[in-house]
């Protein structure tokens, strides 16, 4: 199978073309992190050119284009709405479009903040309502995706984290590649943090979700997803579990409320996610947190999975 991978140079389109390359065909776009790949597969593209996209995707006849390429910084897609709608909007239109046009499976990668946390534990038939404009510009991507393209896979996540072997700390929008990585290396260095107890959701291995992907676009599965951890939890348990298994001092770490961060954008309140259908769709058992973290926790010390 010949995938696409829109943004491979990053977190989780990284852990997808390591996985897609044993055994298919990959190319990957970057704009600022560039892929691990062959110099002629590592593409660069922004995706809100539409002309440049539609160009290379009739050039490479992918089978599966996998979107992972936005701005993620829920505070700066708040602040920047404009540049959030071109990015996480436009550019999803056009990558839909190309698929269609060329008939290619698209995977787009959504989020759990399309929900307004008032309930917690959602499923993929319970109505949207961001209260943010990151999941409102997300809300507007699955619409797009939908109505566009016929063949195409919306997988939300939640809280992605995994173990990154780089220098690179932040991402292309200023935003620490992931919270569990952030996290650590504060504790590592013994410095306290400030971590609220009252956001909960369902934080996703990286590892994981790309695992889970590959498998369903190799039984050709169709539709919408919650494809997130086995288990909820707030953000301070989460902090927890990592300083337990990683062995630090769980003492570094402060409980606070949410409303003490005077946040530029609202944060669902608990936005975690039910995993029933993709799980009875695959016949597998999502990873619990304390499976996903035994993971994390062997690749920080330089392990081979």
């Amino acid at each position: 199978m010949r995938y696409f991978i829109i943004g491979g140079g990053g977190q989780l389109g990284s852990k997808i073309l390591n996985r897609a390359l044993r055994g298919h065909e990959i190319f990957a776009t970057y704009l600022t992190r560039k892929p691990t790949i062959e110099e002629d597969r590592a593409i660069k593209l922004d995706k809100t050119n539409e002309k440049a996209v539609n160009k290379i995707v009739k050039q490479l006849t992918p089978d599966v284009i996998i979107d992972t390429a936005a701005l993620h910084s829920v505070d700066y897609c708040e602040a920047n709405r404009e540049e959030a709608k071109k990015v996480n909007v436009i550019g999803t239109k056009n990558i839909a479009e190309a698929c269609k046009e060329n008939g290619a499976k698209m995977v787009f990668i959504s989020t759990d903040y399309v929900f307004d946390g008032e309930k917690g534990n959602y499923k993929e038939d319970d109505p949207p309502n961001p209260i943010n404009y990151y999941g409102t510009s997300k809300q507007e991507a699955e619409t797009i995706v939908k109505k566009v393209c016929e063949d195409h896979i919306i997988a939300r996540p939640s809280v992605i984290y995994s173990w990154i072997s780089s220098n690179q700390t932040q991402s292309s929008s200023g935003k620490p590649l992931n919270f569990a990585m952030w996290l650590s290396q504060k504790l590592e260095r013994g410095e306290p943090v400030n971590i609220v107890s009252d956001q909960y959701s369902s934080p996703t291995l990286a590892d994981n979700l790309a695992d889970t992907l590959l498998t369903m676009c190799e039984k050709n599965i169709t539709g919408l997803y919650h494809v997130a951890g086995g288990t909820r939890l707030n953000r301070y348990e989460f902090s927890v579990k990592i300083a337990e298994k990683m062995g630090y001092d769980q003492a570094l770490i402060n409980p606070i409320e949410t409303s003490q961060l005077k946040q530029k954008a609202r944060r669902p309140m608990d936005s975690s996610l039910r995993v029933e259908k993709i799980e009875k769709t695959l016949n597998i058992k999502l990873p619990t947190i304390e499976e996903a973290l035994d993971i994390f926790c062997k690749q920080a010390k330089g392990e081979t999975l």
